[in-house]
């Protein structure tokens, strides 16, 4: 947690200038970037990856656009989509996505492995402390009435003991870069994370539609994931099982990540299923099939907690499997993730993540949190609200960039909004400087202008952990928009992460 003075950050133009090109053919400068930190080029316009931009800058901006026509005829084609509830043109969307990578150095890139490692790792000992003994909450480390009163917290899952000890088998962090060039770790995602279907099919598209960008660059391959996922759900399932099935377990078609669904399970090689193709008899999971019934063992569920059981749950849901948790409770099935874990990305818990990371491993924290005040504590509340606008206002469990007030760009009205929203629920809110997030060069029109970018690298939990080299770049397309969610008007890059 985060308190007293505010955290001192260059106050930054949130509109860079202009990219008119990135540079001439000898790599020389045209004209300074604005001050703030770009992924392809210094302060002073020199390329941090000499090979990509000399690439970019040969090329003619009228072919350059011509390739991102291409590239969005393709995802046209394949059906590579995503869903926007309540937008006024309709369901269903082609996930935008600019044709200019996001390069990572590899000696980067490393740093930022070994923190995530250390994240998901501290994090899944939390998960198992909190629904059995409580160590860390006896200590008085983090009050245990903010972990009670998590929306995402789960009673029902006390004394649950997963297969192999994993809570967090799949998670997505969300990581930014300032100005001053620090990789912060955003937000923690891991409940049913989604993305990594955009990452791959991301790389696939770049290599149809604009194979020389690749030229002299050595990147790390990501298209062993499926393989890797399903090698780590079958490594956590249940240990009496010598021959575990798997299944991707989908809410349906009108899911926002219906895509991504079906694009993993039919990667796996599994089956997808809703949750009338599933039973519970004698506390084990069956699958319909025109064979009969198939004993499941791994269930991939990419529905949220209060939807998985009506047993259990929420007693409305047409979407779940009524027994399932008391299969999972016996230990003859896995779920992942877990049910319960949204309590770790729950947006007041994360401030105490660095406490967390020392608790359980006795260990610093290599990625630094955002600083971050907990509306809950008087003192920071206090605060939060008489400098409304210099902060960024987020509620504790919303998604997608939802509920968030950008202080310093937020009308009056707005913040006089907020400020009455959080003096009726304090426990719903914290508050964060604002950030000036790195940009990488995006195609606008026949022109490259810079657009603000996060990164969101997936993290496999089984036997071991696994970082995909990468993840998913998402960039605010938008002019001076920070906000990237594709639900907000953001899009998507691929990453390259430099093996030279």
């Amino acid at each position: 947690m985060y308190c007293g003075k505010a955290l001192e950050l260059p106050r930054l133009s949130a509109a860079p200038a202009i990219y008119a090109r990135m540079s001439n053919s000898q790599g020389k400068v045209v004209q300074k970037i604005a001050a703030t930190f770009d992924e392809l080029r210094d302060y002073y316009g020199y390329p941090r990856h000499p090979a990509l931009s000399e690439c970019l800058s040969t090329m003619d901006p009228k072919l350059l656009a011509e390739r991102q026509r291409y590239a969005e005829q393709e995802l046209l084609e394949m059906g590579i989509t995503f869903a926007v509830y309540g937008h006024d043109d309709g369901t269903e969307k082609i996930w935008p996505f600019d044709v200019v990578p996001r390069p990572v150095p590899w000696i980067e890139w490393q740093h930022v492995e070994a923190g995530l490692k250390q994240r998901i790792k501290a994090l899944n000992l939390f998960l198992d402390d909190i629904y059995s003994e409580g160590r860390i909450l006896k200590e008085g480390l983090i009050p245990a009435e903010l972990i009670r009163t998590a929306k995402t917290f789960r009673p029902e899952c006390m004394g649950i003991k997963p297969p192999g000890g994993v809570w967090t088998h799949v998670t997505g962090t969300d990581l930014v870069r300032h100005s001053d060039g620090t990789i912060y770790v955003l937000e923690d995602n891991l409940r049913c994370p989604s993305g990594v279907s955009y990452v791959l099919e991301n790389r696939e598209i770049m290599k149809r539609v604009l194979p020389e960008v690749f030229y002299g660059s050595a990147i790390a391959s990501i298209e062993d994931y499926p393989e890797r996922l399903l090698e780590t759900l079958l490594k956590t399932a249940p240990p009496h099982v010598t021959s575990p099935t798997a299944v991707v377990l989908t809410p349906g078609i009108y899911n926002s990540a219906y895509f991504e669904h079906s694009f993993l399970a039919q990667q796996m090689g599994i089956e997808l299923v809703t949750g009338p193709d599933l039973f519970v008899d004698n506390d084990v999971v069956w699958m319909k099939t025109t064979r009969g019934p198939r004993r499941v063992d791994v269930i991939y569920r990419r529905i949220d907690d209060d939807f998985i059981d009506p047993e259990c749950f929420r007693k409305d849901s047409m979407l779940g499997v009524p027994g399932l948790m008391r299969a999972y409770r016996k230990g003859n099935v896995t779920l992942a993730n877990a049910p319960g874990t949204g309590v770790a990305d729950d947006k007041a818990v994360y401030a105490y993540v660095p406490k967390i990371i020392r608790f359980y491993l006795d260990e610093e924290a290599i990625l630094p949190n955002v600083p971050t005040y907990l509306c809950s504590n008087p003192s920071d509340c206090k605060y939060v609200l008489e400098h409304l606008h210099e902060l960024v206002v987020k509620p504790t469990n919303e998604s997608g960039g939802y509920g968030i007030l950008m202080g310093p760009t937020a009308s009056e009205a707005d913040r006089k909004k907020c400020a009455e929203a959080i003096a009726q629920d304090p426990r719903n809110y914290i508050a964060q400087p604002m950030l000036t997030l790195s940009t990488v060069p995006t195609i606008v029109g026949t022109s490259l202008e810079p657009r603000h970018v996060d990164l969101r690298p997936f993290i496999l939990y089984g036997e071991e952990l696994f970082v995909l080299p990468g993840g998913l770049t998402r960039v605010a397309l938008k002019e001076g928009s920070m906000i990237v969610n594709s639900s907000q008007g953001g899009g998507s890059k691929d990453t390259w992460v430099l093996l030279q």
